[in-house]
């Protein structure tokens, strides 16, 4: 047992000075930059931010304000020239919080609110192989004198890894969003739908029962199992027993908010039978190499049975990809 202990210790010590090798740390570079105190949103167009050419990735934003729409904030990346942003978020959507849930402070690694409403900050890494740009835009109904801050930072030649696996350098964070989605009881439907290779890396998910009858019933949609497809399958793989379970919750979330650095809960509102959660796939990498088409179920069956009694309710959705 000591040889055989020794022999993975030392595999693993080489296996991770393969990995550090191949990195040339003489390469990397840090760029960054900030604004303070800025009305460079008052007009309502888009703003931009920042821009950078070179190769590398983004590792850090933050955000700072407080006037009203601030949640709503849009935030785009540009990467190498495209002109429509493959990353175009609102504000706390963005950041796993719907509903304008204005809760604080949380943090974990890669995401976390700290102020009133104030203080968003991620560490996404989003890689670009020529340039980069990140702009803003304000609420339509955000006053025009807003005054906003920023931090943008990122590396110079620097990989993105991924549960343990360097990504190739030709992959791209991208967001696919689904806003406003009315699904009748059992109705299956697609988070998103894409082809080729990747990754899944993280999914938000805002989520409102359209029925108020003071039934816990109501809440029944949360029965939904989450489901991956890979092109031309027609078994799913599946990702949870159930919704809340999905994002590492239980009984309907029974306990209230969390945050973890895998998933958590940011909104919980049992009168109004909707909430708000986040979930990350950086340990718990979802690869795929024939395309990916991720769903959601408005309630479930078992057996052939409904599960009590799910109504209509409507969605808004984030699903973050590394594609290549």
């Amino acid at each position: 047992m000591e040889i055989r202990t020794g022999v993975a210790i030392l595999l693993l010590v080489v296996s991770a000075a393969a990995g550090a090798a191949e990195v040339d740390v003489s390469t990397l570079k840090t760029f960054g930059t900030m604004g303070k105190q800025s009305k460079i949103l008052a007009d309502g167009s888009e703003a931009k931010l920042f821009a950078h050419e070179g190769r590398g990735c983004l590792t850090h934003m933050w955000f700072g304000g407080s006037f009203k729409g601030f949640e709503r904030t849009r935030i785009r990346v540009y990467v190498d020239g495209e002109r429509q942003a493959s990353i175009d978020m609102d504000l706390f959507l963005g950041h796993g919080m719907g509903f304008g849930d204005d809760h604080a402070p949380w943090g974990i690694a890669r995401i976390g609110k700290t102020g009133h409403p104030s203080g968003v900050y991620n560490t996404y890494r989003i890689p670009f192989g020529g340039s980069i740009r990140v702009t803003a835009q304000r609420a339509p109904d955000a006053e025009d004198a807003s005054m906003f801050w920023w931090i943008v930072r990122g590396t110079e030649n620097l990989p993105v890894w991924l549960g343990g696996v360097r990504l190739p350098e030709n992959a791209r964070l991208r967001l696919y969003r689904l806003e406003n989605h009315r699904a009748k009881p059992l109705d299956e439907f697609a988070l998103c739908d894409v082809k080729g290779a990747g990754s899944l890396y993280q999914v938000t998910m805002a989520a409102r029962a359209l029925r108020r009858s003071g039934s816990w019933k109501d809440l029944s949609y949360m029965e939904a199992c989450v489901r991956a497809y890979e092109t031309g399958a027609t078994q799913p793989l599946f990702l949870s027993s159930g919704l809340e379970d999905y994002f590492l919750g239980t009984y309907y979330f029974d306990k209230g908010r969390f945050h973890t650095p895998i998933a958590g809960l940011t909104h919980l509102d049992k009168q109004d039978n909707s909430f708000s959660a986040y979930r990350f796939h950086e340990d718990d990498p979802v690869f795929f190499q024939n395309g990916l088409r991720l769903t959601c179920r408005c309630g479930e069956t078992l057996d052939g049975e409904t599960l009590h009694d799910p109504p209509e309710t409507e969605y808004t959705t984030y699903v973050w990809l590394y594609q290549w």
